[in-house]
């Protein structure tokens, strides 16, 4: 099994969630995070300058199957991307095991 983390930009949330239901990920884990990322210069909009040292985003957190790592990656690749600075990153790591809680059924079969 493994672990995906993405973290991408708020405004694309909603396009990786389809992306992703589409593929047949139906459960994920989310949350609002701030960030610091390599873009040192502010932005002007309108005559006043923002900063852009801060960076709003979202986090997700998906355990796949070995062989749905792939599959998940692309539709969040393509779905997330704008082509600027601060699209975000994704992280792989490697799930040992996993338990379903209610029927303390354990492997890839609690992912489904």
């Amino acid at each position: 099994m493994k672990k995906i983390e993405a973290i991408i930009r708020k405004s694309k949330y909603r396009e990786v969630k389809e992306a992703l239901h589409t593929v047949g990920v139906n459960f994920f884990s989310y949350w609002d995070v701030t960030g610091v990322g390599n873009e040192k210069e502010g932005h002007v909009y309108r005559g006043i300058s923002y900063s852009t040292s801060d960076i709003q985003r979202r986090f997700l957190s998906i355990v796949v199957n070995d062989d749905f790592e792939k599959t998940t990656i692309d539709a969040i690749l393509k779905s997330a991307a704008t082509g600027d600075v601060g699209d975000g990153k994704i992280f792989v790591s490697d799930i040992k095991e996993s338990y379903r809680i209610r029927t303390g059924e354990k492997g890839g079969v609690t992912l489904k």
